[in-house]
């Protein structure tokens, strides 16, 4: 798993979710801070956490964060982690081509737009998610490599979306694999995001079923006493080295431009994801002593500084060896496999998600991460990273992939349209 995507458990992660909050929308927050609350949540919570860390943190300074829906990218790529989150594939059922696959399109961006504002369902609303602010929701939508053929658009597939290659340590299962189409939900409520995954379910009605679903989960923004890399099932800081908007080639690596040479028109500012279910083997991994578990890595479990020395963001010196000779960062450390200047300069936004879906009947818990990377170019990202992961990480002794998806997500949706209209309407 690429430590420089999220399959890079160590490394992998999107900024914290720790963001400003919204104003309130029609739909009120409960509470009995109201309005002082949101002062709170706004302001003072980082010095309300020092002061005091057992103190609750206001119901309104989480519920009320808003992402936008029309926007230059759709939104959930480059916002922070999410408490919880829906990953979701839909294949259009059968007779439904490119008409049907436009409305449905058109009827999910709407209760997308919705739903973020904090605002009821168009149809029929459920009630899931009364009282509650928008939460943060986001939800993104993607177009599946058999999406094309199905709709009579092939001579609009991106070449980018050709079917990723095997790798070492796939096993994965074809039903929980692709799709016609994909969609991201992400909230820092539960109830927020499975309201919206409810929604988005209903408004598919006969044009398209759901092929597989997963859930997953990150901490909840408040939890810390100050913003702190996220960490995952393994217990290591994950997301250190994710590649941050404010870097001067940010757009470059993670978005398509708007006149691509090599992508279609449609795909303008737009992704490409790549999701797969990772299954840590916990129980392997936890039998290691914390000094192994570190040489797997090559970074400290503590705070996430390279075993070289230093804080979380020091660089790592891979050429510092011990008073044996032998290099300090192993050379099948996963932090030092998956960097990208020992990958031509590979990189990808890793966002991902958590999961943990029961225990097996021999004890064994099914549990791991919901990897998603965001990349202009996946051959360049995610599939030069997991090559290079394929021929010697230490950390893939601990780890199965065990579903994969690949999807071209294209641009936000300009106001009054909806995401995809430039593919199914031009």
């Amino acid at each position: 798993m690429p430590d420089q995507s999220t399959t890079e458990i160590h490394e992998s992660a999107a900024p914290s979710s720790e963001e400003g909050v919204a104003r309130l929308t029609r739909r009120k927050l409960l509470g009995t801070a109201g309005a002082t609350g949101l002062v709170l949540g706004a302001a003072g919570a980082a010095a309300g956490y020092a002061a005091a860390p057992a103190r609750a943190t206001p119901l309104s300074s989480v519920g009320a964060g808003q992402a936008p829906f029309h926007v230059k990218h759709q939104p959930g790529i480059t916002q922070g982690l999410q408490a919880r989150g829906h990953l979701v594939a839909f294949d259009l059922a059968v007779g439904a081509g490119r008409k049907e696959a436009a409305a449905l399109l058109r009827r999910w961006s709407e209760t997308a737009r919705l739903l973020m504002a904090g605002e009821a369902a168009p149809n029929g609303d459920t009630d899931i998610a009364r009282d509650a602010g928008p939460s943060s929701l986001t939800i993104t939508f993607g177009f599946g490599n058999s999406f094309f053929a199905r709709t009579g658009l092939e001579k609009q597939r991106p070449v980018a979306l050709d079917p990723l290659p095997d790798f070492s340590s796939d096993h994965l299962d074809r039903t929980r694999s692709n799709g016609d189409l994909w969609v991201q939900i992400g909230a820092d409520d539960a109830l927020v995001a499975f309201h919206a995954l409810r929604a988005i379910q209903k408004d598919a009605g006969s044009a398209a079923k759901v092929r597989w679903q997963m859930n997953g989960f990150n901490r909840t923004p408040g939890a810390t006493a100050h913003p702190m890399t996220a960490r995952n099932l393994m217990g290591q800081m994950d997301g250190t080295r994710n590649p941050k908007p404010t870097e001067s080639d940010f757009d470059e690596r993670i978005f398509v431009p708007a006149k691509s040479t090599k992508d279609p028109a449609w795909m303008a500012n737009g992704s490409y994801a790549v999701v797969r279910r990772i299954r840590m083997l916990l129980d392997d991994w936890e039998k290691l002593s914390l000094t192994a578990q570190e040489q797997v890595i090559g970074r400290r479990k503590s705070d996430g500084a390279p075993l070289t020395g230093g804080g979380e963001t020091t660089a790592m010196d891979l050429e510092k060896t011990d008073a044996n000779g032998d290099l300090v960062v192993p050379l099948n450390a996963h932090a030092r496999i998956t960097r990208p200047d020992q990958n031509g300069g590979a990189a990808m936004l890793r966002r991902p998600f958590s999961f943990h879906d029961g225990i097996d009947p021999d004890g064994t818990p099914d549990a791991g991460l919901l990897f998603v990377c965001w990349q202009a170019d996946p051959l360049r990202g995610f599939v030069t990273v997991q090559r290079k992961l394929d021929r010697g990480d230490a950390l893939s002794k601990y780890i199965r992939h065990e579903s994969s998806g690949l999807f071209a997500v294209p641009g936000g949706a300009a106001a009054g349209g909806y995401v995809g209209q430039a593919l199914l309407e031009g």
